[in-house]
């Protein structure tokens, strides 16, 4: 195992490595609620996409651990999974199996950029103000979800939205599981969101909105209801060929950022450098592709793989741990779907996962306004018009024509014209 793993090279013990990988189990685990809640909205088998799930984030998490050697956990993205569900299904109107069809052409095109060079040229097309933008858009817009979700905001005749009615069980509950969830995370508690879940599910039973299962346990079905029902043929009539494009940037770039971010803080970068890259985004291309044939949406690296490196990870023995953690949740669909379907318990990880997303923007340079106002139409527009491809459509289109209008043409990456214009042809032409 030491040889495997070279624990003594990186100064850590089997037992440290269990310890890292159950602590972020506790801390990721609460995707395995949220993501089947989520999608099984668009009409999805809450029990298939939970299955999917697990096992697209064993498969991706194993390679991670096993292959790449390193403490990163892979699982469906948060934020991807909205996309996903709001934007692309409801949003476009094609049904879950077109959508599935996207991921896996993405994940198809994940796997080839993941062997090339090509991938490296792709990030570096994508100015960092508007990386840092898609992140906080997409955290405003799953912080918008749950609050939509829990009824602390509702629709309104007069305005887009107005302050829901905060005297109803469910909706106080939420802003009681928030408060107890972000107390948690003030104390550093690790598994903050599980944790908090937990609690929330405890005061909505007393509140009698939370009936316990007949079974808490049960052996894993429902896997057939979503695997291999993507429909391929569906992404091209419907030409959502954008869809295909914001799947594979999203992932791209937030695994990229997210695996340099976890190895820098477990001192396994090389002189600024990414060592093994290749196997690692390979790990997350396979997950998503696995993803869409089983019935997920796109997986991402979790920056919850930093709590495990805090406590000492250092290994891919750390995946490896999550990885047999997370199979024995399959077990437990019961409670979990039980847990899911209650707003007051799975909203405050929304707003809170869209807290830290859109933390980005102190990042931004706001005074230079060819790189901030592209960015602001970003983070501003995939909430209001409920689509995160919007959103970054519209931003990748006005980016170009600012920096044309300036002068500064020569300023922007060739390949960055050929996404302006596949957004404007979409956004413009196209049903959306």
């Amino acid at each position: 195992m030491d040889n495997w793993f070279k624990l003594k090279e990186r100064g850590t013990t089997v037992s440290t490595e269990i310890i890292a990988g159950i602590t972020t189990f506790f801390t990721m685990v609460y995707i395995v609620i949220v993501n089947p809640g989520i999608l099984s909205d668009t009409g999805m088998s809450f029990n298939g996409v939970f299955i999917a799930t697990i096992l697209a984030s064993i498969v991706a998490t194993l390679i991670m651990g096993l292959w790449s050697n390193y403490p990163i956990i892979i699982a469906p993205g948060m934020g991807l999974n909205a996309f996903f569900a709001f934007s692309v299904v409801k949003g476009y109107g094609v049904t879950w199996q077109t959508a599935l069809g996207a991921v896996f052409i993405a994940g198809i095109l994940f796997i080839i950029l993941s062997l090339t060079s090509f991938r490296y040229m792709l990030l570096d097309a994508i100015p960092a103000s508007l990386k840092h933008a898609i992140t906080a858009g997409i955290g405003l817009f799953i912080t918008t979800v749950g609050l939509q979700n829990a009824g602390i905001i509702a629709d309104s005749k007069s305005n887009l939205i107005t302050l829901g009615n905060l005297a109803q069980p469910m909706t106080y509950l939420t802003i009681i599981g928030l408060i107890i969830t972000v107390t948690l995370m003030a104390y550093n508690v690790k598994g903050y969101l599980f944790i908090g879940m937990v609690i929330t599910a405890i005061i909505a039973w007393f509140m009698g909105l939370f009936q316990m299962p007949a079974s808490i346990v049960a052996m894993p079905s429902g896997l057939g209801e979503t695997a291999f029902q993507m429909d391929l043929a569906g992404v091209f009539s419907n030409g959502i060929y954008t869809i295909i494009f914001t799947f594979l940037l999203i992932t791209l770039f937030d695994t990229t950022g997210t695996m340099l971010g976890v190895a820098e803080q477990a001192g396994l970068l090389k002189d600024g450098k990414f060592p093994r890259s290749r196997g690692a985004l390979l790990a997350d291309a396979v997950g998503t592709t696995t993803g869409a044939m089983l019935g997920t949406s796109p997986t991402s690296a979790y920056i919850e793989s930093s709590t495990g490196v805090a406590a000492g990870g250092r290994t891919g023995l750390t995946a490896v741990t999550v990885s047999v953690l997370l199979a024995a949740t399959l077990f437990f669909s019961p409670i979990v779907s039980v847990i899911s379907s209650i707003p007051a318990i799975t909203s405050p990880a929304l707003i809170i996962v869209g807290f830290f997303m859109i933390s980005v923007i102190s990042k931004m340079n706001w005074s230079d306004l060819e790189e901030a106002f592209p960015a602001f139409l970003i983070i501003i527009l995939m909430p209001l018009t409920h689509s995160i491809a919007t959103g970054i459509g519209i931003g990748f289109i006005f980016y170009p024509v600012l920096k044309l209008l300036r002068g500064k043409g020569k300023d922007v990456h060739p390949i960055f014209y050929i996404f302006a214009i596949l957004f404007f042809i979409q956004l413009v032409f196209l049903d959306h």
